[in-house]
């Protein structure tokens, strides 16, 4: 996090924090019918229910926001977390500890929703949601990020290290390479993905560190399309302290991103 950040951030933090349960409106607000979906890490357990309340304090709310958990959890809930758990936000639990949970398990509960996966670490705008819909109901049958990376290679058709991935400011039609960034909000219609999507012994054999490579796969063998929002919400905010251990670091420092992605590329016989 940016020092300039940090005031912004604890404001936000603190405002969200102290906002009473019943002021978020879920009896009355209206809904969209789509499910949040997200997982966490134990370094930001205590700090989750800040982006719980950014999405609770929607000006639209989901059908549900799903918070996956491993099964070490099941009776030990941080209280500012699980006094959350109401008509839309619920806590399940997995056997597992990859971020990829955030998306399999509930398009294995729920085949025929549309699913909009987000971070752990950040504070989102009201109206990202909203926004994000919009988008959806605009093209109907993409993956649309909020903010999408465009894959890229070098004069010898070798993928350029990750951080040389540019950031999309647009989308070309029929683009194959766009991979929406997680963090920024993901949207994936129902049918979005290859029946492989939560075949454990391939995430683990070439993309462990890396659900947005993942799932930008299981788009492109089942012909979906991403795209670049062309409306977004503001920024969200990040949360203060909840850095220190992430696998954004772990991929960044080793380009790991990058490798992944050539392990997948050759694996699926990837032509670009």
């Amino acid at each position: 996090m940016k020092l300039t950040e940090i005031p912004n951030s604890l404001y936000n933090s603190i405002k969200l924090a102290t906002k009473p349960i019943k002021s978020f409106n879920e009896s009355s607000k209206k809904r969209i019918p789509v499910i949040v979906s997200l997982t966490t890490i134990p370094t930001r357990i205590k700090t989750l229910h800040i982006t719980i309340r950014s999405l609770l304090n929607q000006e639209v709310l989901p059908e549900k926001i799903i918070l996956w958990l491993n099964t070490s959890y099941e009776s030990n809930i941080p209280p500012k977390l699980e006094k959350l758990i109401g008509s839309t936000f619920e806590i399940r639990f997995s056997p597992h500890t990859f971020s990829h949970r955030k998306l399999i398990h509930t398009l294995e509960n729920f085949p025929d929703k549309t699913v909009i996966t987000c971070d752990d670490d950040l504070i989102y705008h009201p109206s990202s949601l909203q926004l994000l819909y919009n988008e959806h109901l605009n093209t109907p049958n993409v993956v649309i990020g909020n903010r999408c990376r465009r894959i890229t290679y070098d004069a010898n058709n070798s993928p350029l290290p990750y951080l040389q991935w540019p950031f999309a400011t647009e989308t070309v039609e029929g683009e194959k390479l766009l991979m929406p960034v997680g963090a920024f909000l993901v949207l994936y219609p129902k049918n979005a993905l290859d029946k492989r999507f939560n075949d454990l012994e391939l995430i683990n054999k070439l993309s462990p560190k890396s659900d947005d490579l993942w799932f930008k796969t299981t788009a492109l063998l089942n012909n979906t399309l991403s795209v670049q929002a062309k409306i977004s919400a503001p920024e969200p905010i990040p949360i203060i302290a909840t850095q220190a251990v992430s696998l954004k670091s772990v991929n960044n420092k080793l380009d790991y991103k990058r490798v992944q992605w050539e392990q997948i590329t050759k694996y699926f016989n990837f032509k670009f």
